[in-house]
Parts: C-alpha cells; structure tokens; sequence
C-alpha cells in the first residue's frame, strides 16, 4: 500500500539535478588504503616516442591528483600507472588506464588528461577488422573524416565527442550515450552507409529534443528512412535461349575428359620428359616461323608497285569495244532515224 504521509521538503526544488554523480573526495573512502597494488602497463609506437617524453612531467602532475604512479619505460617502449598508498578512487586506476591507452593511439596529452574527470570516458574502436579490402578499407575511412575534415567536425559538435581517426583505430572521448552514438556511425561507415545519414539523424533528434511536448512521444515519425538502393543490376543476355525446346533426358551429360586423358589419346603422356620439351620446342618454332613469314609479307606489301594509268585505259578501251564502241552508237542511231522517216511516209 503507498504511503500516505506526505511532507513538505523545502530542500527539494526544481533545480537540483537528481541523476548528478558528485565526485568522489578522499574522505569517503572509510576503508583506507589499499590491500594490494593494481596495474596496468601498455606498449606505444616508436614515432610517439619523442612526444611522450616531452609531455611525461605534465600527465606525472595530472595522474599525482589523483594518488596514481606512472612510469615510462623508452627501451621497452611502454607506459605503466599503477596505485600508491595515496591512491583513494578505486576507480581513478581504470581512467589512468584508458588515459595511457589514448596516448599510445597519438590523442594529445591536453586531450588525454580529462578522461580523469568525471562524466568523461572514452573507447577505442578498432575498425580494420570490419573490411577485408584494403583500398575499399581506406576509402571508407576517409568518409569518417569527409571533405577537410567538415564531416568529422559535424560528429564532435552533434555528439560533443573528441573523434581522432588514427590508423586502424577510431579514439573517441565524451559521455556515454554519445560514445554509443559515435561507435553505431563509424562501424556502419565501414560496413558502407555514409556517415551523412547519421548526422541528419542527430540534427533532427536535437531539434525535437528541444521541444518539451515531444519529451515522451515516439521520435519515428520524425526521422528519415532512407531505402537501401541495389544500383548494380543483374547483366541480362542479348540472345535468350528457350529453354523448353529441350527434350528431357535422364541420363546426365557425358563426363568431360580430363587433360591426362586427352594426352593418353593424342600419345603426349607416354612420351619422356626430353621427348616433350623438343616437341614443345618444335611447336613454338612453328609459330615464330609463321609469324615471322606473316610479319615478311605485310612488309612486302609496302613496296608493291602501283597499277599505271596506261592500264586503266587500256581496259576502259576493250570494254568499250566489247559494247560495240564509237562505231556501234553511230550505227544505232542512223538507224533510229530511219525507222522514224518510215513512220512518217505511212502516215
């Protein structure tokens, strides 16, 4: 049954944030210190090497706040923080873990250190597994960035996340639910939906979350669907065969000979090894000959003479005469003259 007994709470207002995480201060921690010592221990490309030793005193600094050693080993090429007896978090040793983890992926040391605050974590999202090719892999990476880099700012400012693309990692820094954003775009980026539709996505959810009568409504209607469209169509053949015109058969199709087979028949596999080379050797000899004989010939062609102009006459003048000539049209004509006198006299 629900109480009842209800009280005025003068304390309790409007503008206290009830979901806030105070921070932890050393007197909280009744229990003292710790038991045993935690570490953790990463490793860092040789080209941070000379970075890391310039910004080593200012996280030795950020990392004391906080009662957590660290250590930077250049020979083996490691970072290493672990607890003191200073050390009052529990939880300050994990945030010194991820802190190390962004320095080795090349985040900025001024950029690192506030993964030690409250309300800050981050995630590393490796993403050269998600695609086999890697041309295809390259290209779909550089559309997490975009166009000097307009798309990746897009993402920071919607999510507000810090986004580093360095090589086979995405580092992003931020709240929680904005991590789980980031990571939703860049690993549907690489499985190629372009970062675009995401961003519209988060433009339109800021704006209806603005609106306080929207707060407990279903946000679907609002958002885009946008259909996947299959642009490469199946190739369709010019020559269609009909295939009913087959008669059926049971039986299967006779079993095609294999290349032992065909060399048993042609007598090419009973021959030995010096036998096949000299007739390989033949055989390539033939070709080069024919070619060779080809090449001759069409160089040949070059320096055929041309047929002369006496020859063309000759031959219009013997077809001339196989028509009849000069003399024949006269002839014909005398005689078309004749037989028009002789119309004339009858009449």
């Amino acid at each position: 049954m629900p109480s009842t007994y209800k009280k005025e709470k003068p304390w309790d207002t409007d503008d206290i944030d009830k979901w806030k995480e105070d921070s932890f201060t050393p007197e909280q921690n009744t229990g003292g210190t710790f038991s045993e010592e935690s570490s953790f221990a990463t490793l860092f490309p040789k080209y941070r090497e000379t970075y890391l030793k310039a910004s080593w005193p200012m996280i030795t600094r950020a990392l004391e706040k906080h009662g957590i050693a660290c250590t930077l080993d250049l020979v083996e090429g490691s970072m290493t923080v672990k607890t003191t007896r200073k050390t009052y978090d529990p939880a300050s040793i994990l945030n010194a873990r991820d802190l190390i983890k962004l320095l080795s992926r090349s985040v900025p040391a001024p950029q690192a250190v506030k993964v030690l605050e409250d309300g800050v974590a981050c995630d590393v999202i490796k993403i050269r597994g998600l695609v086999r090719n890697k041309e295809r892999f390259v290209k779909r990476r550089q559309r997490i960035l975009g166009p000097n880099g307009s798309t990746l700012k897009a993402l920071e400012l919607l999510t507000q996340t810090y986004i580093l693309v360095q090589g086979n990692t995405v580092s992003v820094m931020g709240g929680y639910k904005s991590l789980k954003e980031v990571r939703r775009v860049v690993e549907d980026c690489m499985a190629n939906i372009h970062p675009i539709y995401h961003i519209k996505e988060l433009m339109i959810k800021r704006e209806l979350a603005k609106d306080p009568e929207l707060a407990g409504e279903n946000w679907d209607r609002f958002l885009p669907h946008f259909k996947k469209r299959n642009l490469s169509k199946r190739h369709k053949p010019h020559k269609v065969t009909d295939k009913n015109k087959k008669t059926y058969t049971p039986f299967p199709p006779p079993q095609e000979k294999s290349k032992v087979d065909l060399q048993i028949e042609s007598g090419e596999y009973f021959l030995t090894q010096q036998a096949k080379e000299r007739a390989q050797k033949d055989k390539t000899a033939d070709m080069v000959r024919e070619k060779t004989a080809e090449r001759q010939r069409k160089r040949e062609e070059a320096f055929d003479a041309p047929k002369e102009d006496n020859e063309i006459k000759k031959k219009k003048k013997k077809k001339r005469k196989s028509d009849g000539g000069v003399d024949g049209a006269v002839e014909k004509k005398k005689k078309r003259r004749k037989g028009e006198a002789d119309d004339a006299i009858v009449q």
